[in-house]
């Protein structure tokens, strides 16, 4: 079953850092099979919404975005990133 990959940026504390991890992220992601769907800010938040960064990553399983942030080259992506941003991820099942 397809699985989303879903990251909010709730603080970006050094964009160096943050576009660091993005350049080894990336392609990581990619070539564990994900495809990115989201990049970005919203056009528009209702309720108690908030205009953070959001980046939704299709993966074919939740397995396969379980590996994919197991991996060596995420995991290479993540130092980079070393504490440039604070975000909030979660992996979640496509609806039946």
């Amino acid at each position: 079953m397809t699985a989303y990959w879903i990251a909010m940026y709730r603080d970006v504390t050094d964009p160096d850092k943050v576009a660091a991890y993005a350049e080894l992220a990336g392609p990581a992601l990619k070539a564990a099979g994900g495809r990115f769907v989201v990049r970005g800010t919203p056009e528009q938040v209702y309720e108690a919404g908030q205009e953070l960064r959001t980046v939704v990553i299709e993966f074919d399983s939740v397995e396969a975005a379980v590996a994919a942030h197991d991996s060596a080259e995420y995991a290479a992506a993540l130092d980079a990133l070393d504490g440039g941003a604070v975000r909030d991820m979660r992996i979640v099942p496509a609806a039946e």
